[in-house]
Protein backbone atom coordinates (compact mmCIF):
# COMPACT_ATOMS: atom_id res chain seq x y z
CA UNK A 1 0.00 0.00 0.00
CA UNK A 2 3.08 2.12 0.97
CA UNK A 3 4.24 1.84 -2.27
CA UNK A 4 1.22 2.76 -4.32
CA UNK A 5 0.81 5.82 -2.06
CA UNK A 6 4.07 6.94 -2.99
CA UNK A 7 3.36 6.49 -6.86
CA UNK A 8 0.29 8.34 -6.34
CA UNK A 9 1.61 11.22 -5.07
CA UNK A 10 4.44 11.32 -7.30
CA UNK A 11 2.16 11.79 -10.01
CA UNK A 12 -0.34 13.95 -7.97
CA UNK A 13 2.47 16.83 -7.37
CA UNK A 14 3.75 15.91 -11.45
CA UNK A 15 0.44 17.32 -12.16
CA UNK A 16 0.22 19.66 -10.11
CA UNK A 17 3.58 21.80 -9.80
CA UNK A 18 1.53 25.06 -8.57
CA UNK A 19 1.97 22.69 -5.56
CA UNK A 20 -0.78 21.60 -2.96
CA UNK A 21 -2.15 21.98 0.22
CA UNK A 22 -1.88 19.06 2.87
CA UNK A 23 -5.98 18.96 3.01
CA UNK A 24 -5.99 18.83 -0.77
CA UNK A 25 -3.45 15.88 -1.42
CA UNK A 26 -5.77 14.28 1.55
CA UNK A 27 -9.10 14.64 -0.59
CA UNK A 28 -7.37 13.62 -3.38
CA UNK A 29 -5.34 10.52 -2.06
CA UNK A 30 -8.68 9.08 -0.11
CA UNK A 31 -6.18 9.57 3.45
CA UNK A 32 -7.78 11.32 6.60
CA UNK A 33 -6.88 14.45 6.95
CA UNK A 34 -6.12 14.18 10.87
CA UNK A 35 -3.45 11.66 9.50
CA UNK A 36 -1.77 13.28 6.19
CA UNK A 37 0.88 15.53 7.68
CA UNK A 38 2.50 12.74 8.83
CA UNK A 39 2.04 10.99 6.36
CA UNK A 40 3.64 13.54 3.96
CA UNK A 41 6.53 13.90 6.44
CA UNK A 42 6.69 9.93 5.69
CA UNK A 43 6.56 10.05 2.03
CA UNK A 44 9.66 12.57 2.02
CA UNK A 45 12.12 9.69 2.66
CA UNK A 46 10.79 8.27 -0.83
CA UNK A 47 9.95 11.44 -2.80
CA UNK A 48 11.37 14.71 -3.13
CA UNK A 49 9.31 17.33 -1.76
CA UNK A 50 9.55 20.19 -0.02
CA UNK A 51 6.98 22.47 1.49
CA UNK A 52 6.49 26.52 0.59
CA UNK A 53 4.03 28.64 1.87
CA UNK A 54 1.85 25.77 2.96
CA UNK A 55 2.14 24.14 -0.77
CA UNK A 56 3.65 20.67 -1.17
CA UNK A 57 5.30 20.31 -4.45
CA UNK A 58 7.66 18.43 -6.14
CA UNK A 59 11.23 19.70 -6.36
CA UNK A 60 12.66 20.19 -9.84
CA UNK A 61 14.78 17.79 -11.27
CA UNK A 62 18.03 19.31 -12.38
CA UNK A 63 18.65 20.12 -15.95
CA UNK A 64 14.36 20.49 -16.36
CA UNK A 65 14.22 23.47 -18.63
CA UNK A 66 11.45 26.09 -18.70
CA UNK A 67 9.17 26.63 -21.33
CA UNK A 68 9.20 30.70 -22.46
CA UNK A 69 6.60 32.23 -24.28
CA UNK A 70 6.06 35.56 -25.19
CA UNK A 71 2.80 36.95 -23.97
CA UNK A 72 1.36 36.64 -27.50
CA UNK A 73 1.93 33.30 -27.44
CA UNK A 74 0.84 32.61 -24.07
CA UNK A 75 -2.88 34.13 -24.73
CA UNK A 76 -2.74 32.10 -28.21
CA UNK A 77 -2.15 28.92 -25.84
CA UNK A 78 -4.85 30.01 -23.87
CA UNK A 79 -7.76 30.58 -26.28
CA UNK A 80 -6.51 27.41 -27.91
CA UNK A 81 -6.39 25.11 -24.71
CA UNK A 82 -10.05 26.12 -24.39
CA UNK A 83 -11.10 25.33 -27.59
CA UNK A 84 -9.69 22.17 -27.31
CA UNK A 85 -11.37 21.74 -24.12
CA UNK A 86 -15.07 23.07 -25.56
CA UNK A 87 -14.88 21.08 -27.92
CA UNK A 88 -13.99 17.79 -26.58
CA UNK A 89 -15.71 14.55 -26.29
CA UNK A 90 -13.87 13.38 -23.37
CA UNK A 91 -11.50 15.50 -21.23
CA UNK A 92 -8.07 14.48 -20.97
CA UNK A 93 -5.95 14.25 -16.86
CA UNK A 94 -2.89 14.99 -18.99
CA UNK A 95 -4.14 18.19 -20.91
CA UNK A 96 -4.88 19.57 -17.15
CA UNK A 97 -1.59 18.68 -16.07
CA UNK A 98 0.36 19.94 -19.24
CA UNK A 99 -1.80 23.50 -19.21
CA UNK A 100 -0.79 23.42 -14.85
CA UNK A 101 3.10 23.07 -16.11
CA UNK A 102 2.70 25.69 -18.99
CA UNK A 103 1.14 27.95 -16.62
CA UNK A 104 3.22 28.03 -13.84
CA UNK A 105 6.32 28.81 -16.28
CA UNK A 106 4.29 31.79 -17.29
CA UNK A 107 3.21 33.20 -13.85
CA UNK A 108 5.98 36.15 -13.47
CA UNK A 109 5.27 37.83 -16.74
CA UNK A 110 1.98 36.79 -17.76
CA UNK A 111 0.13 35.95 -14.21
CA UNK A 112 -3.87 36.45 -15.36
CA UNK A 113 -2.83 34.11 -18.26
CA UNK A 114 -1.56 31.61 -15.57
CA UNK A 115 -4.52 31.95 -13.63
CA UNK A 116 -7.24 31.73 -16.61
CA UNK A 117 -5.05 28.34 -17.70
CA UNK A 118 -5.11 26.98 -14.38
CA UNK A 119 -8.69 27.70 -13.64
CA UNK A 120 -9.01 25.94 -17.06
CA UNK A 121 -6.97 22.89 -15.90
CA UNK A 122 -9.56 22.69 -12.79
CA UNK A 123 -12.51 22.93 -14.71
CA UNK A 124 -11.06 19.96 -16.82
CA UNK A 125 -10.05 17.78 -14.07
CA UNK A 126 -13.85 18.27 -12.66
CA UNK A 127 -15.15 17.03 -15.74
CA UNK A 128 -12.90 13.90 -15.43
CA UNK A 129 -13.82 13.17 -12.53
CA UNK A 130 -17.29 13.65 -12.81
CA UNK A 131 -17.59 11.17 -15.84
CA UNK A 132 -15.12 8.98 -14.44
CA UNK A 133 -16.71 5.78 -15.76
CA UNK A 134 -16.95 6.48 -19.22
CA UNK A 135 -13.87 8.76 -19.38
CA UNK A 136 -11.36 6.84 -17.66
CA UNK A 137 -12.16 3.63 -20.17
CA UNK A 138 -11.35 6.40 -22.93
CA UNK A 139 -8.45 7.81 -21.89
CA UNK A 140 -6.94 4.13 -20.98
CA UNK A 141 -7.16 3.30 -24.38
CA UNK A 142 -5.84 6.53 -26.07
CA UNK A 143 -2.72 5.75 -23.83
CA UNK A 144 -2.32 2.39 -25.48
CA UNK A 145 -2.59 3.25 -28.94
CA UNK A 146 -0.38 6.63 -28.32
CA UNK A 147 2.15 3.94 -26.89
CA UNK A 148 1.59 1.49 -29.80
CA UNK A 149 1.99 4.66 -32.01
CA UNK A 150 5.38 5.90 -31.09
CA UNK A 151 6.88 2.75 -30.55
CA UNK A 152 5.96 0.96 -34.06
CA UNK A 153 3.63 -1.80 -32.88
CA UNK A 154 0.29 -3.26 -33.84
CA UNK A 155 -2.41 -3.18 -31.42
CA UNK A 156 -5.23 -5.29 -31.01
CA UNK A 157 -8.56 -3.55 -30.20
CA UNK A 158 -12.10 -4.53 -28.85
CA UNK A 159 -14.42 -2.06 -30.41
CA UNK A 160 -18.10 -1.61 -31.37
CA UNK A 161 -19.33 -1.18 -35.01
CA UNK A 162 -23.03 -1.69 -35.88
CA UNK A 163 -23.85 -2.54 -32.34
CA UNK A 164 -21.47 -5.82 -32.81
CA UNK A 165 -18.46 -6.24 -30.44
CA UNK A 166 -15.55 -6.45 -32.88
CA UNK A 167 -11.28 -7.53 -32.56
CA UNK A 168 -9.10 -5.84 -34.92
CA UNK A 169 -5.49 -5.84 -35.28
CA UNK A 170 -3.87 -3.13 -36.80
CA UNK A 171 -1.12 -0.38 -37.15
CA UNK A 172 -1.81 2.98 -35.90
CA UNK A 173 -0.82 6.17 -38.30
CA UNK A 174 -2.75 8.88 -37.38
CA UNK A 175 -4.42 9.94 -33.62
CA UNK A 176 -6.71 12.81 -34.30
CA UNK A 177 -9.71 15.14 -34.57
CA UNK A 178 -11.76 13.89 -37.35
CA UNK A 179 -15.07 15.78 -38.71
CA UNK A 180 -18.14 14.16 -39.16
CA UNK A 181 -21.32 14.90 -40.71
CA UNK A 182 -23.48 15.11 -37.48
CA UNK A 183 -21.44 18.06 -36.31
CA UNK A 184 -19.28 16.14 -33.79
CA UNK A 185 -15.19 15.85 -34.17
CA UNK A 186 -14.49 13.33 -32.85
CA UNK A 187 -10.72 11.68 -31.84
CA UNK A 188 -9.77 9.22 -33.85
CA UNK A 189 -7.62 6.62 -35.06
CA UNK A 190 -6.23 5.82 -38.42
CA UNK A 191 -4.37 2.29 -39.74
CA UNK A 192 -3.60 0.02 -41.93
CA UNK A 193 -5.51 -3.48 -40.64
CA UNK A 194 -2.72 -6.20 -40.02
CA UNK A 195 -2.01 -9.06 -42.64
CA UNK A 196 -4.09 -6.36 -45.51
CA UNK A 197 -3.78 -3.22 -47.37
CA UNK A 198 -7.01 -1.80 -45.81
CA UNK A 199 -7.19 1.17 -44.20
CA UNK A 200 -9.78 1.76 -41.73
CA UNK A 201 -10.54 4.76 -39.21
CA UNK A 202 -11.96 4.26 -35.97
CA UNK A 203 -13.61 6.49 -33.10
CA UNK A 204 -11.84 5.52 -30.07
CA UNK A 205 -15.12 6.46 -28.23
CA UNK A 206 -15.76 2.90 -29.49
CA UNK A 207 -13.31 0.92 -28.04
CA UNK A 208 -13.39 -0.67 -25.55
CA UNK A 209 -9.96 -2.47 -24.73
CA UNK A 210 -6.62 -2.34 -26.62
CA UNK A 211 -3.49 -4.29 -26.02
CA UNK A 212 -0.04 -3.55 -28.00
CA UNK A 213 1.53 -6.94 -29.68
CA UNK A 214 4.88 -7.40 -30.05
CA UNK A 215 4.98 -7.36 -33.95
CA UNK A 216 6.75 -3.71 -35.11
CA UNK A 217 5.28 -1.48 -38.42
CA UNK A 218 6.34 1.24 -40.15
CA UNK A 219 4.48 4.68 -40.45
CA UNK A 220 4.59 5.78 -44.54
CA UNK A 221 5.40 9.10 -45.23
CA UNK A 222 2.56 10.11 -47.51
CA UNK A 223 -0.03 9.86 -45.78
CA UNK A 224 -3.60 11.59 -45.28
CA UNK A 225 -4.30 11.70 -41.65
CA UNK A 226 -7.80 10.89 -42.28
CA UNK A 227 -10.61 9.35 -44.96
CA UNK A 228 -14.15 9.79 -44.51
CA UNK A 229 -15.73 6.17 -45.07
CA UNK A 230 -17.74 7.80 -47.96
CA UNK A 231 -14.51 9.31 -50.31
CA UNK A 232 -14.20 7.29 -53.34
CA UNK A 233 -10.32 7.59 -53.92
CA UNK A 234 -8.62 5.27 -51.72
CA UNK A 235 -5.12 6.05 -49.98
CA UNK A 236 -2.60 7.79 -52.35
CA UNK A 237 0.20 4.85 -50.75
CA UNK A 238 0.32 2.01 -48.11
CA UNK A 239 2.61 1.22 -45.96
CA UNK A 240 5.85 -0.08 -48.11
CA UNK A 241 8.88 -2.12 -47.69
CA UNK A 242 11.67 -0.64 -50.39
CA UNK A 243 13.11 -4.19 -51.32
CA UNK A 244 16.26 -4.77 -52.69
CA UNK A 245 17.06 -8.41 -53.85
CA UNK A 246 19.55 -11.02 -54.84
CA UNK A 247 17.46 -13.56 -57.82
CA UNK A 248 19.19 -16.84 -58.22
CA UNK A 249 15.94 -18.25 -60.04
CA UNK A 250 14.16 -15.02 -61.78
CA UNK A 251 10.76 -17.60 -61.99
CA UNK A 252 10.63 -17.78 -58.04
CA UNK A 253 9.30 -13.81 -57.85
CA UNK A 254 5.96 -15.36 -59.29
CA UNK A 255 5.56 -15.84 -55.70
CA UNK A 256 5.16 -11.65 -54.67
CA UNK A 257 2.12 -11.51 -57.46
CA UNK A 258 -1.00 -11.78 -54.72
CA UNK A 259 0.38 -8.64 -52.97
CA UNK A 260 0.85 -4.92 -53.55
CA UNK A 261 4.31 -3.64 -55.16
CA UNK A 262 5.27 -1.87 -58.04
CA UNK A 263 6.85 -2.96 -60.93
CA UNK A 264 10.35 -4.67 -60.33
CA UNK A 265 13.44 -3.28 -61.55
CA UNK A 266 16.14 -5.57 -62.44
CA UNK A 267 19.68 -4.76 -63.19
CA UNK A 268 23.03 -7.25 -62.93
CA UNK A 269 25.78 -6.76 -60.33
CA UNK A 270 29.29 -6.68 -61.37
CA UNK A 271 29.79 -10.40 -60.78
CA UNK A 272 26.20 -10.90 -62.99
CA UNK A 273 24.35 -11.92 -60.25
CA UNK A 274 20.44 -10.51 -60.75
CA UNK A 275 19.45 -7.47 -58.57
CA UNK A 276 15.86 -6.84 -58.04
CA UNK A 277 14.52 -3.64 -56.56
CA UNK A 278 11.09 -2.98 -55.80
CA UNK A 279 8.82 -1.53 -52.86
CA UNK A 280 6.46 -4.06 -51.79
CA UNK A 281 3.46 -4.41 -49.06
CA UNK A 282 5.06 -4.22 -45.24
CA UNK A 283 2.78 -6.76 -44.02
CA UNK A 284 2.90 -10.63 -42.84
CA UNK A 285 2.45 -11.55 -46.42
CA UNK A 286 5.37 -10.58 -47.77
CA UNK A 287 7.84 -12.47 -45.32
CA UNK A 288 5.63 -15.47 -46.08
CA UNK A 289 6.22 -15.18 -50.36
CA UNK A 290 10.04 -14.45 -49.20
CA UNK A 291 10.23 -17.77 -47.36
CA UNK A 292 8.17 -19.54 -50.55
CA UNK A 293 11.22 -18.55 -52.72
CA UNK A 294 13.49 -20.50 -50.35
CA UNK A 295 17.15 -19.75 -51.51
CA UNK A 296 16.54 -18.33 -54.67
CA UNK A 297 15.36 -15.14 -53.90
CA UNK A 298 17.62 -13.12 -50.70
CA UNK A 299 17.04 -9.97 -49.22
CA UNK A 300 19.65 -7.17 -49.25
CA UNK A 301 18.26 -4.16 -48.14
CA UNK A 302 17.08 -2.46 -45.99
CA UNK A 303 19.12 -3.88 -43.81
CA UNK A 304 17.10 -3.62 -40.96
CA UNK A 305 14.28 -5.51 -42.81
CA UNK A 306 16.41 -8.13 -43.19
CA UNK A 307 17.44 -8.64 -39.92
CA UNK A 308 13.85 -8.21 -38.94
CA UNK A 309 13.27 -11.39 -41.48
CA UNK A 310 16.11 -13.42 -39.93
CA UNK A 311 14.78 -12.61 -36.59
CA UNK A 312 11.39 -14.49 -37.62
CA UNK A 313 13.15 -17.28 -39.60
CA UNK A 314 15.05 -18.08 -35.81
CA UNK A 315 11.72 -17.80 -34.20
CA UNK A 316 9.93 -20.57 -36.53
CA UNK A 317 13.48 -22.54 -36.20
CA UNK A 318 13.08 -22.58 -31.97
CA UNK A 319 9.24 -24.35 -32.79
CA UNK A 320 10.61 -26.83 -34.01
CA UNK A 321 14.24 -27.03 -32.13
Amino acid sequence: MKGERVAQLDLLLHSHPEGLRRSEIARRLGVHRSTISRYVEELKQYIDIYEDNNLIKLKPKEGEDLIALSVYESLAFNLSAEILATNAEFHNPHLASGLRKIAMNMHSYAPKISENIIALADSIEREVYKRRDSVGTFNSVLEVLIDSWVSGKIVRIQHIKDNEQIETEFAPYFIGFREDDSGRNPISVTGRLRHSTAIVTIDISSITDAVILDQTYTIPDNLKPFQRPEAPSPYDALDMIPLVLKVRERSALNSFRPINHTPPVFEKDENGTLICSMEAENSIELMLRIIQCGDAVEILEPANYRKRFCQMLKTIIGLYE
